[in-house]
């Protein structure tokens, strides 16, 4: 077959950037060029998010966009996969014909056979939704045999083909085999350790596209690290549904607690960060595992989503305002400098003044670095939507406003007290070439979503650092949530 190239665009969260690059290694170990740019590509796969109504739309705009180079590019076909592709299928490919295909999860196996015959002329059948819990057995204990025909992005799966495929000789013959191709030039990666969640929150529907809780092997989660390693990578961004229920389905919670010594060791990895932590299900064994294992970065992603107690019940989620605190000063004991983000849903179904006084009292006390605010919207097929006390559109706004207010003056204060400590930053590079910038992040800083620390000398010029850096830095200010911060001399931790 002539060679054929391919352009992988992500749209979402950490977790499809690891199901996109593994896409895309699948697709280069077949002989597709991968490209950046769409409008360059035979193919553009847009990697859809499908978690709340405005990422929806972005995917559906990014969708859009690339059938429009189909006009003025040299792309010819438009696939869309991930999660969107997964929750609607055959919807999906109906309101918006402009996609070529709309392949679901199932079809990541064989997504370079899929691309030759879209290509080829062919329009496959539209994927058919299902509720993705259904194919594994309700007992965690009980999925790892069952879990074996199941489609799990991002878990390296086709790792496992026979000798003489296509995939088989992507890595050398013996020992792990890695099917990934980093699609960005980040000294930092997303490292996927589980799939799916097992919790039934009332205003989510992740776990019916995701399907159900599944931990990766611990030596499948190691080798991918000393792979990414290999690459340049020096931060790994350890990214789940629930990384707090890691090893239930392998018959031991605590195995997370054995594996973050583990990936710290790894060659040229110099920092893990841990994210997604359920409050119901933090334990201070792992607590104590992330504030004394070298390398761990201390930061905290927990998420509340709210703080009242009556509410949080109605969400099917468990916890209130006091014993958040005490989660928080649980933290605060073992790593007093630690960096705490989180979530919150306004305006949910009977969310009344008090709680939201309740939630607004929270936030006051508990000195977070970063808090998402969301108005709360119906999610198809969620238990939250058949709910009755729902607010209208101009209360939620009015409330998010009145929130998102809030957490911007509170994490403003919050980035003030760092001023004068130290902090150890991972360059990333120089920030917006017109007025420019070093620019890299704290290990209390996640990526992306947070904020981020600004480098300068002690004259308020650039350092002569490269990506990649590691650096310990005194911060000196601070612009809103981000730092300003010089670096120290004699630790710079050069690549």
């Amino acid at each position: 077959m002539p060679a054929r190239s391919v352009a992988v665009v992500t749209l979402g969260c950490t977790r499809n950037e690891v199901d996109s690059e593994e896409l895309a290694g699948r697709l280069a170990a077949e002989g597709w060029t991968l490209v950046d740019d769409a409008a360059q590509a035979d193919v553009a796969v847009v990697n859809t998010c499908g978690f709340v109504e405005q990422a929806k739309k972005d995917s559906i705009d990014a969708l859009l966009e690339a059938n429009d180079l189909k006009r003025t590019g040299r792309t010819q076909k438009v696939v869309a996969v991930g999660c969107m592709a997964e929750r609607y299928g055959e919807q999906l490919a109906a309101e918006l014909p402009e996609a070529d295909a709309v392949l679901g999860f199932d079809s990541y196996a064989d997504m370079s056979g899929h691309l030759r015959r879209v290509l080829a002329g062919e329009r496959p059948a539209s994927h058919v939704p299902r509720d993705r819990r259904s194919l594994l057995p309700l007992a965690p204990a009980a999925r790892g045999a069952a879990g074996a025909g199941v489609a799990l992005p991002g878990h390296q799966q086709a790792a496992r083909q026979e000798p003489g495929t296509p995939l088989a000789d992507v890595t050398p013959p013996t020992g792990p085999r890695v099917v990934r191709a980093r699609l960005d030039g980040r000294p930092w990666a997303p490292l996927k350790i589980a799939s799916g969640c097992d919790r039934r929150c009332a205003f989510c529907a992740i776990p019916m596209f995701r399907g159900a809780f599944v931990s990766r092997r611990p030596e499948e989660i190691l080798a991918e690290a000393r792979w990414l390693g290999e690459q340049g990578v020096r931060e790994v961004f350890l990214v789940s549904e629930n990384t707090t229920s890691y090893g239930k389905d392998l018959g031991d919670l605590r195995l997370v607690d054995r594996l973050l010594p583990e990936l710290a060791a790894t060659p040229g990895i110099e920092r893990v960060r841990v994210s997604y932590l359920q409050p119901a299900e933090v334990r201070p064994d792992l607590l104590d595992a992330m504030a004394s294992t070298p390398g761990i970065a201390p930061y905290f992603d927990i998420s509340f989503q709210h703080a009242s107690g009556p509410l949080l019940r109605r969400m099917r989620r468990f916890g209130d305002r006091v014993s958040f605190l005490g989660l928080l000063d649980d933290v605060r004991r073992r790593l007093p400098e630690a960096g705490v983000r989180t979530n919150v849903i306004v305006g949910f179904p009977g969310e009344t003044e008090d709680d939201l006084a309740e939630l607004t009292a929270f936030l006051e006390a508990a000195r977070l670095d970063v808090v998402g605010v969301f108005g709360y919207s119906d999610e198809d097929g969620t238990e939250a939507e058949g709910y009755d006390g729902k607010l209208d559109e101009a209360t939620i706004a009015s409330r998010v406003a009145a929130v998102s207010a809030l957490v911007e003056e509170l994490t403003a204060q919050r980035a003030e007290e760092r001023v004068g400590t130290v902090v150890e930053v991972l360059v990333e590079g120089v920030e917006d070439p017109d007025d420019p910038r070093l620019v890299g992040r704290a290990g209390q800083q996640g990526p992306d979503v947070d904020g981020v620390t600004y480098l300068e000398d002690e004259h308020g010029g650039m350092p002569s650092l490269r990506p990649g850096e590691l650096v310990q830095a005194r911060v000196v200010a601070s612009e809103g949530v981000d730092l300003v911060a010089v670096p120290l001399v004699g630790t710079v931790d050069r690549v």
